[in-house]
């Protein structure tokens, strides 16, 4: 694909200073609204496209390459616009001289690849994350390795235009079996997009049963066709390990278990019995399969029922477990969702601590990106005051080294895991 005619838009007065720091997103409102009026010429391009306001109407078209410039002119960054996002432009290059081309895509994916080598290369059978979006310079793009099979989420409605050369690279790069593309339906509504719920890219290649790949010494399997997002939580394996070793001889009660998570690997490596809570029938029925699968099914139970709930019914109850682990979906998805976040967050964490003896321990979760590390851990402490208890975090984690962080995307700082004891 040929480099596209390039369009440039202006930021409001003050709203630079993020894309200074090589933030990679430009919401609507941060662009002048006569954006139109303020297109200048480019000297990398044949012929000028003059982009509209953002409407229906618009000139500019999903996919389309934008410079974004200051009040001055002067370069901020260049990126793909989408006319029908609220997240406006996202962002891929912060030198002018970089232009946005297939060789672009490839070149981020090797790297991406690349990058995971770091931390030491992971097993033919075993599952990581290839590519999470912001933190490789690839906004909008996730994938996930599972075995011999990819499943890819598309999150920006912009990239859709370079879906087939980025599809065609990873198949060539990673050898799959089978490639599965995804777009969620909140996706779908908030990019333009048709909802995807599990498109296989490589043809004459059916995928009739679920993946299997082994994790945490766990023989486990990953339906990404139908399953949730790209299949299963990786960016939380090493948490699943490391709190593991908490858990040996204990009672553990595992709230948001979906597939299994945090609870299959105790009941592998030694805890006493594991109880399971989740508000999916087809999680739970997952999470049994695996349980039986690996031998430990004698030592785990499950409850369907929501989080809240099946607490609060424990605690009426007068239960008790050595080790409580807390893993919500995500609770914040924009910043005026966090104080309902946290509050969230503290009943959810004040009724585990009902559940636990002196001594217990307390695994607690958010994957709420915009609940920061510093408000999670002050939540913790109005948990602690509130129930009279002390708490002592023995780790304080984040996600597998598979999920980077950009620094200029705070953002992707997302994953809290807090394993603590609860005196």
């Amino acid at each position: 694909m040929s480099q596209p005619t390039i369009g440039q838009l202006r930021v409001k007065p003050g709203r630079q200073f993020p894309f200074l720091s090589r933030h990679p997103w430009v919401h609507a409102h941060a662009l002048l609204s006569d954006s139109g009026k303020d297109s200048g010429k480019s000297s990398d391009r044949k012929q000028q496209h003059t982009p509209g306001p953002f409407s229906d109407g618009s000139e500019l078209r999903s996919g389309d390459v934008v410079d974004l410039v200051d009040m001055d002119g002067n370069f901020l960054g260049r990126g793909l616009v989408n006319p029908h996002s609220r997240l406006r432009v996202r962002l891929y290059a912060y030198d002018s001289n970089i232009q946005i081309n297939e060789q672009l895509w490839t070149d981020r994916i090797d790297a991406a690849i690349a990058r995971r080598a770091l931390a030491g290369k992971a097993d033919a059978d075993q599952a990581e994350r290839l590519i999470f979006s912001e933190a490789d310079l690839l906004s909008g793009l996730i994938v996930d390795r599972y075995a011999d099979c990819l499943g890819v989420q598309f999150t920006a409605g912009a990239l859709m235009k370079w879906r087939q050369p980025i599809l065609e690279h990873l198949a060539k790069v990673c050898g799959s079996r089978q490639i599965v593309v995804r777009v969620d339906e909140k996706t779908a509504k908030y990019e333009g997009l048709e909802p995807e719920a599990g498109t296989l890219a490589i043809e004459g290649a059916p995928l009739t049963a679920p993946v299997e790949y082994r994790q945490n010494g766990l023989d486990l399997s990953v339906d990404l066709v139908g399953g949730q997002k790209t299949g299963g939580y990786l960016d939380q394996r090493l948490n699943h390990a490391t709190a593991a070793g908490y858990m040996a001889g204990r009672r553990v009660l595992d709230v948001c278990c979906y597939t299994g998570g945090f609870g299959l690997v105790a009941a592998k490596h030694g805890a006493e019995s594991v109880t399971g809570v989740d508000s999916s029938a087809a999680a739970i029925a997952a999470a049994q399969a695996s349980a039986q699968r690996n031998g430990v099914a004698e030592r785990m139970s499950f409850i369907q029922d929501d989080c809240f709930d099946a607490l609060k019914r424990l605690a009426d109850d007068a239960e008790k477990f050595d080790a409580v682990v807390l893993d919500p979906p995500r609770f914040a998805g924009s910043r005026h969702q966090v104080d309902q976040a946290l509050r969230a967050y503290l009943r959810l964490n004040s009724t585990a601590i009902d559940l636990l003896p002196p001594g217990g321990i307390l695994v607690t979760c958010s994957c709420s990106g915009r609940v920061s590390r510093s408000e999670f851990l002050n939540m913790l402490v109005d948990a602690g005051r509130r129930r009279r208890r002390d708490i002592i975090v023995l780790e304080n984690r984040g996600p597998a080294p598979d999920h980077p962080l950009a620094v200029g995307c705070p953002e992707s700082d997302y994953l809290k895991c807090v394993i603590a004891q609860v005196v």
